[in-house]
């Protein structure tokens, strides 16, 4: 445990970050975890306070971190380049400790997505009138419709889909709010749910989630990926299929039919379009794919 002379002023910045950045829950526990891995370290070099620790010494932990994934690195300094700024906002140093420090850049992995066979196969698994396949189908086709976040799926309402007009309102990271379009299948499909499938799951507990359990109670993000997973399964798909998968797939194929990357980044949400680019890396992968495989000059030997 760090010493209580660096513990206030990460309390601080954690107070800081919960009224003005806006992050998420699991994004705020990370930064605190990783300025205290950082406090720790500090003080058994001999450094009192964030005030009279030296570069070098942040410079010596960010080193000491080689030996973990590239992107646990990038991230824990990430958190203390954060902090440092904070630091230097709130007149605690006058300096930025984290100036001359660098890390691994992390290799960026394309995501994997199904194909649009795929994706048919998968949505017509949940097939029967019973309200789980019901939920299911509904639940699946807004997921691939609507490029939504496990976690958006999991807290959607009632009230933050309007049918009518083929749209929902959600709340993504760091609770900023967009709407996102619902398209004619995925619409059919919910309102079926709502109407037929949805009221036999309805308990004395229950509020106004939209999807939920046999409790009663919302379904939560595990619960989601046990469904994605049993269909998967049960279409006959190899690959290893995570809620995620349909948000690649959902914009992946956007990407494929032309869609404008402006149009992708808002639907999904993100707050940079740098973040959205890497779709067009999975497209252009595929399109060398299917050069290498049918241009007929390739096949000449």
């Amino acid at each position: 445990m760090q010493a209580s002379a660096f513990a206030s002023d990460i309390d601080a910045y954690l107070a800081y970050i919960d009224l003005e950045r806006g992050l998420s829950r699991n994004t705020r526990e990370s930064y605190q975890r990783d300025l205290e891995q950082c406090a720790a370290f500090l003080a058994k070099r001999g450094a009192s306070d964030w005030r009279t620790t030296t570069p070098d010494q942040a410079g010596e932990w960010v080193r000491s971190l080689s030996r973990r994934a590239a992107t646990s690195q990038a991230r824990k300094l990430t958190a203390l380049r954060m902090f440092s700024r904070f630091l230097l906002k709130e007149g605690i140093r006058k300096d930025d400790l984290t100036a001359l420090l660098s890390g691994p850049k992390p290799r960026r992995r394309l995501p994997m997505t199904l194909t649009a066979d795929e994706v048919v196969r998968l949505l017509s698994s949940p097939s029967g009138g019973d309200p789980a396949s019901l939920r299911d189908r509904a639940l699946l086709e807004l997921f691939y419709s609507s490029g939504l976040r496990v976690s958006e799926l999991a807290a959607l309402t009632l009230q933050q889909v309007d049918l009518e007009n083929g749209l929902a309102r959600v709340f993504g990271k760091g609770s900023k709010e967009r709407v996102v379009p619902v398209g004619s299948r995925a619409r059919d499909a919910l309102s079926t749910w709502i109407a037929s499938g949805r009221p036999h799951y309805v308990k004395a507990r229950t509020r106004s989630e939209l999807f939920l359990s046999s409790r009663g109670t919302a379904l939560s993000r595990v619960a989601l990926w046990s469904i994605v997973k049993k269909h998967a399964a049960r279409a006959g798909i190899t690959k290893v299929v995570k809620p995620h998968l349909l948000r690649h797939s959902f914009a992946t194929h956007l990407l494929s039919g032309g869609a404008d990357l402006r149009a992708i980044q808002e639907m999904l949400g993100h707050a940079s379009i740098s973040t959205t680019q890497i779709y067009t890396s999975v497209e252009g992968r595929r399109l060398l794919d299917q050069h290498a495989r049918f241009h007929p000059r390739n096949r000449e030997k």
